[in-house]
């Protein structure tokens, strides 16, 4: 696999201005986990038993039909410690979604999962489309290193080295808590955490003040 294809290059950066892809925290060694298309009762709890056991903070961009599926799943997030942000109603992509519909989706997941952070499904999002975006979020998440959990063509391995290997301070690592990515992520999320913590890593939440505090906005 393409480092590119893991780490997303400049110029993609480039044309999405004003969101987020890693924070700047200089020497500090801290990563941000992400978890994206929960809350699952499958996953989700497992997910959270191991970030728990390690002491280890996360961000889980929540699919808000899934919050109304599973609103204990998605209490328990909060009731240990972990911030969330909206990842649409439906997991609508972009790319194959008119404006208004799209933006409909982003406005009905945010009456599940409000707040301030939304990622968009899929990663897809238009740069035109940012300025109408923001009337429902402040920070648009994206990610520093993409871990390919989700592929089924991979093991569990390949998985842990796409992180270990790409990761540096301040990363923002995008893994999923969704039935799809759970045959990988249930062997490969504990060896992750152990490494990070080996190599001196603090595992941290994303908040509005933490990007704001790193950023200087």
């Amino acid at each position: 696999m393409y480092r590119w294809q893991i780490r997303p290059p400049a110029f993609l950066r480039r044309l999405l201005p004003g969101t987020v892809w890693r924070l700047p925290v200089e020497a500090e060694k801290v990563v941000y986990l992400t978890f994206d298309d929960g809350p699952i009762p499958e996953v989700t709890p497992a997910i959270l038993d191991m970030l728990v056991s390690e002491g280890a903070k996360a961000t889980f961009f929540c699919v808000g039909d899934n919050v109304r599926k599973h609103p204990e799943e998605y209490a328990l997030l909060r009731q240990k410690g972990m911030s969330v942000g909206n990842h649409g109603f439906a997991h609508r992509q972009a790319w194959r979604t008119a404006r208004k519909d799209w933006l409909a989706d982003v406005e009905q997941g945010a009456t599940y999962v409000p707040g301030d952070l939304f990622r968009p499904s899929h990663g897809q999002l238009y740069p035109g489309w940012l300025a109408d975006l923001r009337k429902y979020c402040r920070h648009i998440i994206m990610w520093d290193v993409l871990s390919y959990d989700y592929r089924a063509d991979l093991k569990a391995e390949d998985i842990e080295g796409n992180v270990l290997s790409h990761v540096r301070p301040g990363s923002i690592v995008a893994l999923h808590d969704s039935l799809k990515a759970w045959p990988r992520v249930q062997k490969a999320l504990p060896r992750i955490l152990r490494r990070l913590k080996e190599q001196g890593y603090r595992l941290e939440s994303l908040t509005p003040a933490e990007i704001e505090k790193r950023c200087k906005i």
